[in-house]
């Protein structure tokens, strides 16, 4: 059969897998948005649903000071004695820890901390111990992967941290798994930055410390000489096995705005590449070691329909699942229900690192996609904005004026560059207006029926908000928000909203 890649498309950077029973369960990074690590699940790898989030309480997830390159890194999901381990690092505010569930529908553990340096940190289970491995330095200074047995019911080290493996010598050597699979420990890893030249490499030894002899195929998937291939920086990646004993890699990916435009918008995805052992132990991936957006395998039966979800509303999404926050919000200032949501607008700006604004976001899951939204003309400024980050930003605001009326506007902020176009009227007694937020593949549109009246507010390109062009490591929220001059602000009322996505057939 064939299938689509990614097969979790918007910024969901950073897989992680892991399978129980006849389930398979995936975690992402979440960097500055609350609540934390999306949490998926799947029966065929091919098609997920997101059953929630692990970190779902400030006493877990504490973003406070948090931006686009802070909060929630790399997270490892393990699955072990009938337990379920979520493993990460809160970069800004207290470095690495692990929670863990009975349930994984449920709730998840406070916090276990691990005193440990780096980043990526990652789980091995065997024979009543714990190993605990990130990215780090040697003594000498050297990149490595480092390894420490730990307690698994307190996070402390019950063994000295050594380095166990150097890579291949490609720079940012990051993103350690260890598996046991036959006679052999894989330990694999990524080099070369999650950019363009992303790659995964793995080397295996006799013992999960090594010593580690490096596959001679390195790198084992990379697409960092696919050139004009819209699929890109491919690696950060982690590996399971399905129940016929076929193995599996998920690995982050993005794909480009255009195939000969270096910039893309919707984040670092999910993808999915089928492994194949030799006689040998040693494995390959993907189609010649890439990734493709059309795979085609026969480990999955023709049976078995990939379905892509298009269509997004208030109704059928979520305020904690599909809907986040920037830092931790202050739940006093959102109200929701199926038909609407309320927000209460604060004097906290969008760009704050300080405090979260009244703000909630949806990823953008494609290039090409059409929202729209009625908004009720009440409080300082309301609207929809295409949000990369706090500096970067396309808005479409209503705004108060002077006088008390409304003005419809659109708004760009790149870096310490904000424009506002003049703004279009809204007549007296006017109770709302539709806002629209179109993707165009290279250009995010904007338009406004106000009154009776279509607006068309132009277009911006869309490489000026791209990763490329932010430095970041997240992906182009589409993202209600309400601000106010004075707190407490008056409430904005977000209504009919819609957002349809058209798959791309590159």
């Amino acid at each position: 059969m064939q299938y689509r890649n990614p097969v979790i498309s918007g910024f969901y950077p950073d897989p992680s897998i892991c399978r129980a029973g006849d389930t398979f369960y995936l975690v992402c990074s979440s960097f500055q948005f609350f609540p934390g690590v999306p949490l998926f699940e799947s029966r065929d790898l091919i098609n997920w649903t997101q059953i929630g989030h692990v970190l779902t309480r400030p006493s877990q997830l504490p973003l406070q000071g948090a931006d686009s390159v802070g909060g929630i890194y790399a997270p490892t999901i393990r699955y072990h004695a009938g337990r379920f381990y979520m493993v990460t690092t809160n970069v800004t505010n207290g470095g690495h820890f692990y929670v863990w569930t009975d349930d994984i529908h449920g709730e998840w553990s406070e916090p276990v901390w691990v005193d440990q340096e780096g980043i990526d940190p990652s789980l091995f289970f065997e024979d009543g111990k714990t190993y605990f491995m990130s990215n780090g330095s040697d003594a000498q200074g050297r990149s490595c992967i480092l390894q420490c047995e730990i307690d698994s019911e307190t996070g402390r080290r019950i063994s000295e941290t050594r380095g166990i493996w150097h890579g291949t010598g490609g720079r940012f050597l990051e993103s350690p798994h260890l598996y046991h699979i036959g006679r052999y420990y894989y330990l694999m890893a990524s080099e070369g930055g999650t950019e363009y030249g992303h790659m995964v490499v793995y080397a295996r030894g006799l013992t999960p410390y090594g010593p580690f002899e490096a596959y001679a195929g390195n790198p084992v998937l990379t697409n960092r000489n696919c050139g004009g291939y819209l699929l890109q920086g491919c690696g950060h990646a982690d590996l399971v096995d399905d129940t016929a004993g076929n193995w599996w890699m998920v690995h982050l990916g993005f794909r480009q705005i255009h195939r000969w435009m270096m910039f893309h918008t919707t984040g670092r995805e999910v993808n999915l590449v089928p492994v194949q052992f030799d006689a040998d132990g040693w494995f390959t991936a993907g189609d010649n070691g890439t990734a493709r957006l059309l795979m085609h395998t026969d480990r999955i039966p023709d049976s078995v329909t990939q379905t892509v979800r298009t269509r997004f509303t208030f109704a059928d999404t979520a305020p904690g699942r599909e809907w986040v926050f920037l830092q931790n919000p202050h739940p006093e200032h959102y109200r929701f229900s199926a038909e609407q949501f309320q927000l209460q607008g604060t004097a906290v700006p969008l760009g704050s690192e300080s405090d979260s604004p009244t703000w909630v976001g949806i990823r953008q899951k494609e290039t090409e996609f059409a929202l729209s939204v009625t908004v009720s003309l009440s409080g300082d400024e309301a609207g929809v904005s295409a949000y990369m980050t706090g500096s970067q930003h396309y808005d479409l605001c209503i705004r108060k004026t002077e006088s008390g009326g409304y003005t419809v506007l659109r708004r760009a902020q790149l870096g310490a560059l904000i424009h506002e176009e003049p703004g279009v009227p809204v007549p007296a007694g006017t109770e709302a207006v539709t806002l629209h937020l179109f993707g165009r593949q290279t250009v995010y549109a904007f338009a406004a029926e106000i009154a009776g009246v279509y607006h068309d507010f132009g277009a911006l390109e869309a490489k000026y908000i791209s990763t490329e062009a932010a430095g970041n490591f997240t992906g182009v929220m589409l993202a209600l928000y309400a601000q106010a001059a004075q707190e407490p602000g008056e409430w904005t009322a977000f209504s009919a909203f819609s957002l349809e996505d058209t798959i791309s057939d590159n």
